[in-house]
């Protein structure tokens, strides 16, 4: 071994030709570390096959030698530290910039499971695999807030299946965006192409009639399963020989209970799945397990808990969300174009400005257009609100906690009379209602519009 002939070319010279053999004994190369050896800093350097990158000149980085054995908990150690650091993002980079970008795009489709929608992917998978191996038809409805994986979950779970139809023919599958039909009776011809090489109907008959007319017969009705993401043909399941499943999603929750007890009496009542809207732990896993393929940190955490608290309290949008993140990479990437910096990861205030443009409403410009006393009562009543769960309170008390916030802004408060005209005016514009009363300080207050929307605009 040439490097330890070096290291030890300024030792004895009894100790010369043992260590240039082939056959020293593995006990004297562990012994002969840096740190135990007592050779020169030129010796040391020449010996260690690793060297720190950030070390000066004859600095050695010594993981490697301090234990021969694979199962040295000092050479574990030394490994987890070096694995865990990660290089550094240069958001000058065109190429790193496309990544974070790419990985945070909306139509970008995990590598990997989705995650966070563990058992409504198994209610999906445990349907559609007894209706494929059955070989019966079925319905399922799928319902949910916009953004809450419910299209994603169904696309991975019967892809699942169609891996899972082990010894049977692989169902065919037929997707319909009912949003880009101009009329109900599309979504008939729509699936009737799907059967181009079966018997076609009578052209007297509609398409729905025509399918009615496949599905009721053993000769014509196709031999392989058909799936389709469907939103309103429950019925087509009742027909004898039928072997469609039926898989409705929609953002509306409450359409199933409005068909439920309908399609309940047609003996067509579907499974129904609800997608719950994502939480801000959700919402932060997601995020970081989209940018897991990158080598290198894009978000401060801090940035990133602000985003999932922010998209969570409004509607728990994962759209929302990957948008916003992509908004503050792009706030990054303009502030670096103005200045000198080299390089830089998305913080809290480049956050701050895309949640602003993603959340920003036709009430919080009205709120910063009012003048400044109107402003300080929404901020009183939202301060009154914020600290308790009542719904309302009284004028007497709007008018302390605004005398409140006159006194810590060391603004001069107006009476009583001039405070009861400006609560109206901010009633007449919406932004709460008065009540009835005798005397003007029991008048009942009620807050008409988000609390949030208050503290964002005064944030």
């Amino acid at each position: 071994m040439p490097t330890l002939r070096s290291a030890t070319a300024s030792s004895s010279p009894a100790a010369t030709p043992s260590l240039g053999t082939a056959s020293t004994p593995r006990s004297v190369k562990r012994r002969l570390t840096p740190g135990r050896s007592g050779k020169s800093p030129d010796a040391s350097r020449h010996t260690s096959p690793l060297r720190s990158p950030h070390a000066g000149a004859g600095t050695v980085c010594t993981p490697k030698l301090l234990s021969a054995s694979p199962k040295s908990s000092r050479k574990r150690l030394y490994g987890d530290l070096v694995a865990a650091e990660k290089p550094k993002w240069n958001p000058r980079d065109p190429a790193q910039m496309r990544a974070v970008k790419e990985a945070l795009h909306v139509a970008t489709v995990p590598s990997c499971e989705l995650i966070c929608r563990d058992n409504e992917q198994r209610h999906v998978f445990e349907f559609c695999k007894a209706c494929v191996e059955q070989e019966k038809a079925g319905s399922l409805y799928i319902c949910g807030c916009p953004g809450t994986g419910k299209t994603l979950s169904i696309k991975g779970k019967f892809d699942s299946c169609h891996h899972n139809s082990i010894g049977k023919k692989t169902p065919d599958s037929l997707a319909i965006n009912c949003t880009n039909l101009s009329n109900t009776s599309e979504i008939f011809s729509k699936i009737l192409r799907q059967f181009q090489n079966h018997k076609k109907g009578s052209n007297k008959l509609s398409p729905l009639q025509q399918l009615q007319s496949m599905f009721s017969n053993k000769e014509s009705a196709p031999r392989r399963m058909i799936p389709a993401v469907l939103h309103d043909l429950f019925m087509l399941t009742t027909c004898p020989y039928s072997r469609c499943i039926l898989i409705g999603i929609a953002n509306a929750i409450d359409l199933a209970d409005r068909f439920l007890p309908k399609l309940e009496s047609l003996n067509c009542k579907p499974l129904v799945v609800t997608f719950r809207a994502y939480s801000k732990d959700q919402i932060s896993d997601i995020i970081k397990h989209r940018l897991k393929v990158l080598e290198y940190d894009v978000f401060e955490p801090l940035a990133l808990e602000f985003c999932a608290r922010k998209v969570a309290a409004a509607p728990g949008d994962m759209r929302k969300a990957l948008g916003v993140c992509r908004s503050a990479v792009e706030v990054l990437e303009a502030r670096l174009q103005d200045s000198g910096q080299e390089l830089g990861i998305v913080t809290f205030d480049h956050m701050d400005i895309a949640l602003s443009k993603a959340f920003k409403s036709p009430v919080v410009d009205s709120i910063l257009c009012l003048p400044q006393h109107q402003q300080m009562v929404l901020c009183a009543l939202a301060n009154t609100f914020q600290h308790c769960k009542k719904k309302a309170t009284i004028l007497g008390e709007l008018n302390k906690s605004y005398i409140g916030i006159c006194r810590s802004t060391q603004v001069p408060a107006v009476g009583m009379l001039e405070f009861s005209n400006m609560c109206m005016v901010l009633s007449d514009q919406g932004f709460m209602k008065l009540g009835q009363s005798k005397e003007d300080k029991l008048r009942r207050v009620t807050l008409q519009i988000d609390i949030s929307d208050i503290g964002f605009a005064f944030k």
